[in-house]
């Protein structure tokens, strides 16, 4: 297919050539030319009038298969675009969506994708029903105003439809990472800008094979692997990657897979440290946005610095002190900001900083152990160090085992026979406090 691009920039809504053009390639376009202007948004063409005439006569000489802008086109826009030009017309969230469409591969994915396609038809077959009442055109896709009405009453049926779908997997996915808690799992959400390297750290932390390539919105299917930080075990989740002014019709239609960084203990956010500056600040604000709109800012959040085997050390640390500054400025609180080469396998800042954040979560406490018998205590002890950290160990009549356990194992250590007082924090030097409320394994 061959297309146009058309970039409006103003000072209100700048829009990268890059970030677009790559966005076209994704998608499989061939591109003619690049239309650029500088202007405030004009109300019935988007583009100026004087670059709209600049636009017909290039649509005359090199016949795209369609025009397509990186800015966002009301439904208005769009059909005054279409009267002009007589060529199809599609904005920056359809090449988005055509984008989803192509990578989706899972069921969750394929209705999130038409979820979201059918939310964004909605206004525009509103527009096609207010311009036959003008007499202006035949309605939707040619349709006259009867079957254009009974195909919005179909996209809102079809769309509560994919709706009540999309919950049952959200009940399924919450029953499974119940599960996960109840086992010891540590669970971690790799989150951020689009092609920022995600899916090759999940391949280097859980030394596995998942598809990384160096394309947009590669991962649209959630992928979760298992890794172990010392004798602590994790999940880790491949998420949806994020783009500037993510609009909450593709938010809400993903909204069971991003869900995913609500719902995880620790939120890994992977920014590309091999670009200037600008553009690392970008899309750290537009990933953070994503994470405000999720109520997500309140998780441990951990900043990975990617692939800093294409920049210098020095080039590294500066940024890593960038984005300090940028964090404190916007009132976002960090665990910690790390540089890493997923593809080099250079992870050692991360692990270090993970094995900081775990032993601070609310999900982990200090309990003494007490266990009568001794035939049981190497169980104890192993089931202990695969969701904790052993501390100290006395032994006598009884063994007493001072350790950081994650709370969601005290059942299963109970069912081993063993009793469970609360400790203090052992760095406070108090006395140690039992708690009831541990009597019910909570």
């Amino acid at each position: 297919m061959r297309a146009i691009g058309v970039i409006r920039s103003s000072r209100r809504e700048w829009v990268s050539r890059e970030e677009f053009e790559e966005l076209l390639r994704s998608a499989g376009y061939e591109v003619l030319t690049i239309v650029e202007q500088n202007r405030e948004e004009h109300p019935r063409y988007n583009i100026g009038p004087g670059k709209l005439e600049e636009l017909k006569e290039l649509v005359k000489e090199l016949k795209p298969d369609k025009v397509i802008f990186a800015n966002r086109l009301t439904p208005s826009q769009a059909y005054n675009l279409w009267k002009e030009l007589r060529v199809e017309i599609m904005d920056r969230w359809q090449l988005v969506l055509e984008i989803f469409e192509k990578r989706a591969h899972s069921r969750e994915a394929k209705l999130q994708v038409e979820l979201a396609s059918l939310q964004y038809e909605v206004p525009l077959v509103k527009e096609a029903i207010r311009r036959i009442k003008l007499g202006d055109r035949a309605g939707f896709k040619g349709m006259g105003e009867y079957q254009t009405r009974q195909y919005l009453k179909h996209i809102r049926y079809r769309m509560g439809k994919i709706r009540k779908e999309l919950e049952r997997v959200k009940a399924d996915r919450e029953v499974k990472r119940k599960r996960r808690e109840e086992m010891g799992f540590i669970l971690v959400a790799l989150a951020g800008y689009t092609n920022a390297g995600k899916s090759t750290l999940l391949n280097a932390l859980a030394r596995e094979e998942v598809e990384a390539r160096g394309q947009m919105f590669t991962t649209l299917d959630t992928t979760t692997r298992r890794f172990r930080l010392g004798t602590r075990r994790i999940l880790a989740t491949d998420t949806v990657g994020f783009i500037d002014g993510l609009p909450p019709f593709i938010v809400e239609a993903f909204h069971s897979t991003l869900e995913e960084i609500v719902k995880a203990d620790i939120v890994l956010l992977v920014l590309d440290s091999s670009e200037p500056w600008g553009e690392i600040r970008r899309k750290a604000l537009a990933s953070l946005r994503v994470l405000r709109e999720l109520k997500a800012l309140d998780k441990p959040i951990i900043v990975a610095l990617n692939k800093i085997d294409l920049i210098e050390e020095a080039d590294a640390e500066e940024k890593a002190r960038l984005i300090w500054e940028l964090a404190r400025e916007r009132g976002i609180s960090l665990e910690d900001v790390v540089k890493i080469s997923a593809k080099e396998g250079r992870l050692g800042e991360l692990m270090e900083a993970l094995n900081r954040v775990v032993l601070k979560l609310p999900k982990y406490g200090a309990f003494r152990i007490i266990v009568e018998e001794p035939e049981k205590v190497p169980a104890v002890m192993a089931l202990i160090n695969s969701v904790g950290e052993v501390l100290s160990v006395e032994y006598g009549e009884k063994t007493m085992i001072d350790a950081y356990v994650q709370t969601g194992m005290l059942g299963e250590i109970k069912k081993m026979g063993a009793e469970i007082e609360r400790l203090n924090h052992p760095d406070e030097g108090e006395e140690l406090e039992q708690d009831e409320g541990d009597s019910d394994g909570s």
